[in-house]
């Protein structure tokens, strides 16, 4: 095999055929992902902290406007189109080349820890303005459990579909 064959097979196995199928799985991922993030936001989340997780605020204070619905529309297809997308093209590749030993739900962990830290600290602080991580208030780990559950339920649709594909 030559050296030009070993990085073409080896770019197989890391990153999915740039096809339909590929973009209807990272939609169907996103949106179970999403559906499953707003059931703990706005409806599990406030018996715990009071009130619900609101995504919207942060993309208002970063972007600096105040239509909340544009806001949610931002944050939505955030969501169910570029998230599972960076899933399949960036964190799970990363995540087979450096840790190609844990299984699936532990990369879909990872995942959400990855997404929880981008939010709370790369947009929330870096561009918002905000103390890092909220200062680590009740609504900061309420929001890492979001995450987590994102990317697992990302990582999980992820695995149902390419084991159907097989």
């Amino acid at each position: 095999m030559s050296s030009t064959e070993s990085i073409s097979s080896r770019q197989q196995l890391l990153f999915p055929a740039l096809t339909v199928s590929t973009f209807i799985t990272a939609i169907l991922a996103g949106l179970a992902a999403d559906i499953a993030w707003e059931v703990w936001a706005r409806v599990l989340t406030p018996f715990w902290v009071g009130g619900p997780l609101q995504p919207s605020a942060l993309v208002q204070s970063v972007f600096g406007f105040r239509n909340l619905f544009l806001a949610e529309v931002i944050h939505g297809i955030v969501g169910v189109v570029f998230y599972p997308l960076g899933y399949l093209f960036i964190a799970r590749p990363i995540a087979r080349l450096v840790t190609p030993f844990l299984p699936w739900w532990v990369v879909g962990l990872g995942f959400g820890v990855g997404l929880w830290v981008f939010a709370l600290y790369v947009m929330a602080h870096l561009f918002a303005g905000l103390p890092p991580f909220l200062g680590f208030i009740q609504l900061t780990w309420a929001s890492l459990v979001g995450h987590l559950l994102f990317g697992l339920v990302t990582a999980a649709v992820v695995r149902w579909r390419e084991a159907g594909a097989a």
